[in-house]
């Protein structure tokens, strides 16, 4: 990846050239024990720093499962990837532009309706995500019971329990993750559909924006972003795929420019 511009984007190509098999992106809410699990998976095998631009610690580490390297990128807790904050904006940029072979996303077994709305926003930019539900261990002593196998079925993505402070499930999450990754592991998320007034607009942005976004960005997710009106995303989709020359930024600026008449 060419990601000259500034921003949270200038990390990815440096990533991305590290001495590894796959880069997979951490999310998740604040206070979903995600960062024990970073710990848990990748030991001392740690860096970090800031991304370029921000004040928002960047974290990456690495471990070896099946003679594969992974690295592994904790990005910042957030609630959503709506980009209200810098948090946000750096979570929404690395898994939209970053190009991870994979996704995780961390909840909290003893809250775990409201921790889903993340994942929810996370399958609708890519399909390879695995739910990783850490604090089952709190859950079974406030009598909390999940039916994990309902879970993975209703979203369509691999569901792995976890207590990633006695490191249990931690194995089964990179056997998983290695599946995904490695052995393609064909997954089906959740399709949110929307009221027909809503889908009938996404659709029509989805023409007009698909032959200049060329299979790199989720088309549909583009859509409901602009939709929403996010101003943010439009700049980091320029920054992403103007690499072709100043024609192309132009043309792509007013493509874009063009559908937000929808919002």
């Amino acid at each position: 990846m060419n990601c000259q511009h500034v921003g949270t984007l200038k990390v990815l190509s440096k990533l991305n050239q590290d001495k590894s098999d796959a880069v997979i992106a951490l999310a998740g809410n604040p206070n979903t024990g995600k960062s024990t699990v970073f710990n848990g998976l990748t030991g001392l095998k740690q860096h970090t720093g800031n991304w370029p631009g921000k004040t928002v610690v960047l974290a990456k580490g690495n471990y070896r499962y099946r003679n594969k390297i992974i690295t592994l990128v904790d990005l910042p807790g957030t609630y959503s990837l709506l980009a209200n904050s810098a948090d946000e904006q750096v979570a929404r940029d690395f898994i939209c532009f970053g190009n991870p072979e994979a996704t995780i996303v961390v909840v909290d077994a003893t809250c775990l309706e409201r921790n889903l709305n993340l994942v929810l926003q996370v399958i609708e930019i890519t399909p390879r995500a695995i739910l990783c539900v850490n604090l089952i261990d709190e859950a079974k002593r406030k009598g909390i019971v999940i039916d994990f196998p309902k879970l993975e079925a209703l979203l369509g993505i691999p569901v792995v329990p976890t207590a990633a402070r006695d490191k249990v499930g931690l194995a089964a999450l990179k056997e998983s993750l290695h599946q995904v990754v490695f052995e393609h592991k064909q997954l089906q998320p959740l399709s949110i559909r929307y009221q027909e007034r809503i889908e009938v607009a996404v659709a029509t942005i989805q023409r007009e924006i698909e032959p200049f976004l060329r299979g790199k960005i989720n088309s549909r997710w583009v859509a409901l972003r602009l939709l929403d009106g996010d101003t943010t995303l439009i700049t980091e989709i320029l920054n992403y795929i103007s690499g072709t020359g100043p024609d192309s930024w132009e043309q792509g600026s007013n493509e874009l420019k063009a559908v937000k008449c929808y919002e």
